[in-house]
């Protein structure tokens, strides 16, 4: 792929990572975040800072999202110094945070006026993913221009897919995300018992990840768990912003859905109890008060 003008918005604990490799393909990138500090190592990389999206966007041909909630990336989009206030006629946006489907298809709508193309493309993979470039990304908007953005995509990921029009890519992120949810909840009860029972935690996930029961969550999450690592490869407060996504969905499709629900409760109550900031393995500590353990 030729060298293009890259604009990236958002440069936390994923974004910072995945606009990382598009600089070290050698692609030009005009960065912002709303907290300077965090894009330090991609400016010391080459990446030119801006003040604000308005600003990338009038740099740029090709622009990244990644960030916190859906009220972030509609004021990225369509704020008084958002991207649509400086984007250039033929322009691709990209926005890869996990969002409203509703929203994504509002900035396909949007851009469509204005000669822009849109995609949604929410990822999975955590910390880990974005790192080491083999997230999971699932892409909503035209085909044409997916296919003209692929080979940035596979920069960042190994498992990427068109999944259909506008805010499809959203969609699949939901189910991905519904699928989690009620997984975590079973890692956290798995190795509360293994506990309980004596055994020693890391034989367990090493004989059991390898079984039907494997899954990423216990082979890459458990771990962090036995030692005591909270740290986010995805907050708390963001999981608890996409079921509540996922829930809202369901709502408007007529659609039941419990097991959500209760993995929702459970994760609302890890907010209340100030742990908004930890990963989603920090779900552990939850269930380990709720039954007296100490960790």
């Amino acid at each position: 792929m030729e060298k293009k003008k890259i604009g990236w918005i958002g440069t936390g604990v994923m974004g910072n990572s995945m606009c990382s490799h598009v600089l070290k393909a050698g692609h030009s990138v005009a960065v912002y975040n709303r907290t300077k500090a965090k894009a330090t190592n991609l400016i010391d990389m080459g990446a030119q800072w801006c003040s604000n999206p308005k600003e990338v966007a009038e740099k740029s041909d090709i622009i990244f999202t990644i960030v916190g909630f859906p009220q972030d990336v509609r004021q990225v989009y369509f704020g008084a110094e958002g991207i649509f206030k400086g984007i250039k006629k033929g322009a691709i946006t990209i926005d890869m945070t996990t969002s409203e489907p509703t929203l994504a298809q509002e900035i396909y709508e949007e851009g469509k006026k204005m000669g822009v193309h849109c995609l949604d493309a929410p990822v999975s993979g955590g910390d880990v993913g974005a790192r080491e470039g083999t997230l999971a990304i699932m892409v909503g908007g035209d085909k044409e221009i997916y296919e003209e953005i692929l080979p940035l995509f596979q920069l960042m990921g190994k498992n990427i897919a068109y999944m259909g029009k506008a805010g499809a890519g959203q969609h699949t992120k939901m189910s991905n995300q519904i699928l989690i949810a009620g997984t975590m909840i079973g890692v956290v009860e798995s190795l509360l018992y293994a506990y309980k029972a004596g055994n020693d935690l890391t034989e367990v996930i090493n004989v059991i990840g390898k079984g039907a029961a494997g899954c990423w969550s216990i082979n890459n999450l458990g771990p962090r768990i036995v030692k005591g690592n909270f740290d986010p490869g995805f907050f708390i407060k963001h999981f608890v912003k996409d079921m509540g996504i996922a829930l809202q969905e369901a709502k408007q499709m007529n659609l039941s859905l419990p097991g959500l629900a209760l993995a929702y409760q459970f994760y609302v109550a890890a907010m209340a109890m100030g742990l908004e900031n930890l990963g989603t393995q920090g779900l552990y500590k939850v269930f380990a008060k709720m039954n007296g353990v100490d960790i």
